[in-house]
Order: structure tokens, then C-alpha cells, then sequence
């Protein structure tokens, strides 16, 4: 039983590519998964603070590596996977976490570029990432695909239409991926977060009007903090995760179950 509960979330061995993950949620399950022994890829668009997440995990006894890529760049994503391949010699673990936002308001003033630019992003580029990682995974028989999607995608919302519709996108294609490839021992999952404390999610905490507003549908009272979801993606990631494929795990401090607070 001592030997089954060490190594329920030991990644020792793995090699596991995480996309924007200088910053928040991605670079949290970086470290997380570091942590816990996977060799790691930090990646976003700029070189300099995928060095700096790295020399971190680096400094801490973790193994990583930074590698840029803009993932809406089809070429890129072969060159990121080609030279993840190149320096670990494999790839266990996909996390799709880069995703872009760039119209907040409603879907009748969205431009055709803002809303060809978050589907290509948040959809087709975690396609095309999977469908060049993936004939891998099935050569050895294991794999593991988590995608970091939103509860954006369960819910209707006045300002963030389109990119709801990118992420309920990811949850399908999380769901035909567990399908398609389940047959080589390919397990794929989306991770659903509420609001959590990142760059990308500032305009729904930063303002105190807004974030009271907010949390007033959350039954903890507050919004997640990046490693609050990092946990998850251990777990889909380690054996604890082995048997479980095409799921969404909503990790939202119970938003999407309350319709407020009552005190």
C-alpha cells in the first residue's frame, strides 16, 4: 500500500510539454509537474520569461527547458515539437494551455479578426499540436493530452460570447481526441478553471466592483489561485489519472453549481 500511494503522482520519467507556461495557470502546472519529477517544457511566445520559469524549476533541483513558440503559427508548433523531441527524446505529457481573448464585450461587435484569431488559438492549434504529438504517444502505447479550457465554455455570458464558444469547442475535441486515440493508451481531459488570479483573467478580478460581483456566485467566497489548479493536472497526468479519458474537470470554487451565496 506505501509503495501504491508514492507513486500515484510520481512523473519521474515523463516528459511533459506545456504551452503558455511563463505565467499563470500554465506556468503553475509546470512547476507542479516538475515538482513531481516529469521533465518540462516551458513555452510561450517570448524566449526571456520561459528562461526565467525554467532556471527557477532549475534552481529548485527540477529538470526544464525553454523553448518559444506562438502557438496560432501552425509552423511553429512542428518546431516546438521537433525540438521538445530533440532535447528529451519524447513527449509523455501535451498540456494545450496558451489560449488568447483579444474582444471582451458581445458577440454583434466582434471583427471577423478577433474572432478568426481566438478560434485558430484556442481550437485549431490544439488540434494541430495533438495531431503531431499524439502518432508518438501511440508508438509507446501511453500518453496523456490535457487541455485548459474554461467554464466560459458551460455558460452563456454578455462579454466573453466567443471565447466561450472556443472553449466549449475544447471540451469536443477533448471528448473526439479520447475517442480517436483511446485504442493506444492515449488518455485526453480538459481542465475547466472559473476566474483564477492570472494576467490573462485581470479585468474579472482586478477591479473591486467587478470581483465582488463575481465572487458573489462563488459558494468559497474567492477566486482560485494558479496552483489550485495545477493539482488536477498532476493527477490526469500521473497514474492516479490512468482510467479516466474525455472528461472536463471544473475546478471553479463552486460557481457553476450556485446561484450565490446566501449569508
Amino acid at each position: 500500500m506505501g509503495r501504491m500511494s508514492s507513486t500515484l503522482f510520481d512523473l519521474s520519467g515523463k516528459v511533459a510539454l506545456i504551452t503558455g507556461s511563463s505565467r499563470g495557470i500554465g506556468k503553475a502546472i509546470a512547476e507542479a509537474m516538475a515538482a513531481h519529477g516529469a521533465k518540462v517544457v516551458i513555452s510561450s511566445r517570448k524566449i526571456g520569461p520561459c528562461e526565467e520559469v525554467a532556471a527557477k524549476i532549475r534552481a529548485g533541483g527540477g529538470h526544464a527547458h525553454a523553448l518559444a513558440c506562438n502557438i496560432s503559427r501552425l509552423p511553429e508548433l512542428d518546431q516546438l515539437v521537433d525540438a521538445t523531441i530533440k532535447h528529451w527524446g519524447k513527449i509523455d505529457v501535451l498540456v494545450c494551455n496558451a489560449a488568447v481573448n483579444p474582444h471582451y464585450g458581445p458577440m454583434s461587435t466582434i471583427t471577423e479578426d478577433a474572432y478568426d484569431k481566438i478560434m485558430d488559438t484556442n481550437v485549431k492549434s490544439n488540434l494541430w499540436l495533438c495531431n503531431k504529438v499524439l502518432p508518438g504517444m501511440a508508438e509507446r502505447k501511453d500518453g496523456v493530452v490535457i487541455i485548459v479550457s474554461s467554464i466560459g465554455g458551460m455558460k452563456g455570458h454578455n462579454k466573453l460570447g466567443i471565447y466561450g464558444l472556443s472553449k466549449a469547442a475544447d471540451f469536443q475535441l477533448a471528448r473526439n481526441l479520447a475517442v480517436e486515440w483511446g485504442g493506444h493508451n492515449i488518455r485526453t481531459n480538459c481542465i475547466a478553471p472559473g476566474i483564477v488570479r492570472t494576467d490573462f483573467a485581470r479585468a474579472l478580478w482586478e477591479n473591486p466592483e467587478t470581483y465582488k460581483q463575481a465572487v458573489e456566485t462563488y459558494p468559497l467566497g474567492r477566486i482560485g489561485e494558479p496552483d489550485e489548479v495545477a493539482g488536477v493536472a498532476v493527477m490526469l497526468a500521473a497514474r492516479a489519472g490512468n482510467f479516466i479519458t474525455g472528461q472536463v474537470f471544473t475546478v471553479d470554487g463552486g460557481a457553476t453549481i450556485s446561484g450565490g451565496r446566501y449569508s
